[in-house]
């Protein structure tokens, strides 16, 4: 199914400003003749976005820079009908089209089309995907529909369009023992080419810890931690009938805004960290949990350089005793694509 493009939109604002050039009231940014866009810190509130609370226009989920109070990492979450489509301006970001459950067809103004078999949901395989890159028009069309998310980052380069394939995705088997989970790194810095932009999938067991021990990286130090924004977007696997929940922490590290959440956590919640020691995600048992990490920053290299919370750290140093959860991988990236 071929996506239709309507005719394109006004060109994307500069950043902090409205579509007149001023500085956008709800944009959070201090602005000015040759000053960068710097975020200014919102409401704790803001941080946990449940699901439905972040959906605006197409979207059930847009938190783009303005909404996050920050500089670069986006996410959309786009739900399409069967025999629907969409089209969107990339603007000043680029972004990959990462099916969450159905497949899709992806279409480039420079030309190129992907056809993404996509999968039944997070929980039953790896995807393909597709890059786009800024300064672009994008059709998405889905016959049978489904749910695609849309990890974006403000950026300078215009890379090519690639397709990307679930068999050259690395699955990695992160942590043991209750802190044993997959890393899904289709877009994971080293696996594949952006400019800024940093994507990870993660899979928890039903009782096991993710993201931990508690880590950070707000501060721009050289070869020790790099400046990401993150976003978690949540889905949680349900059980004989019963939702699922899950549970995000996120304390101060003393720097940026003093993040501080401890939020329980459903399908379809995102939680916003500009700042902090993020984890534990923790997932309930009997019920399996889903995040999508979608991470950019300021530095000049693309790289995720992360700093363990030196009163947690230790935890690392038991792991070698310990077995990797018999659970995981819950799959295998597939051998090749059909």
């Amino acid at each position: 199914m071929t996506a239709e493009f309507p005719p394109k939109g006004r060109p994307h604002p500069e950043a902090g400003t409205g579509p007149d050039g001023r500085p956008h009231p709800e944009a959070g940014f201090l602005t000015g003749p040759g000053v960068p866009p710097r975020a200014v810190p919102r409401p704790p509130a803001d941080l946990h976005l449940k699901a439905g609370g972040a959906a605006r226009g197409p979207y059930a989920v847009d938190i783009d820079p303005e909404r996050a109070g920050w500089g670069y990492s986006s996410l959309r979450v786009l739900e399409l009908a069967p025999g629907g489509h969409h089209a969107f301006d990339t603007g000043d970001s680029e972004w990959i089209v990462l099916p969450l459950s159905g497949g899709c067809t992806v279409v480039v103004d420079s030309g190129e089309e992907f056809e993404l078999l996509g999968r039944d949901d997070v929980f039953s395989g790896v995807t393909d995907f597709a890059y786009v890159p800024r300064d672009a028009h994008v059709g998405i069309a889905s016959e049978a529909g489904g749910r695609f998310a849309l990890t974006g980052a403000r950026c300078e380069l215009a890379l090519p369009a690639r397709y990307g394939a679930a068999s050259d995705v690395p699955v990695e088997l992160r942590g043991r023992g209750n802190c044993s989970r997959q890393v899904n790194n289709f877009a994971a810095a080293g696996t594949f080419a952006c400019d800024r932009l940093i994507a990870v999938e993660v899979l928890t067991p039903g009782g096991n810890w993710s993201s931990y021990p508690p880590h950070k990286h707000d501060e721009c130090r050289p070869g020790v931690e790099s400046e990401l924004e993150e976003i978690y977007y949540f889905e949680i696997a349900s059980a004989r009938g019963t939702e699922g929940v899950g549970y995000q922490r996120v304390s101060p590290s003393g720097n940026g805004r003093g993040t501080d959440v401890l939020a329980e956590v459903r399908g379809g919640d995102a939680v916003l960290i500009p700042d902090g020691w993020h984890g534990p995600s923790i997932a309930t048992p009997g019920h399996a949990m889903y995040y999508l990490n979608v991470m950019a920053g300021p530095g000049e290299e693309r790289e995720w350089l992360i700093c363990d919370h030196p009163e947690h750290g230790w935890i690392r140093d038991t792991w070698p005793d310990q077995p990797v959860d018999p659970r995981l991988p819950l799959y295998d990236a597939p051998v090749g694509d059909v």
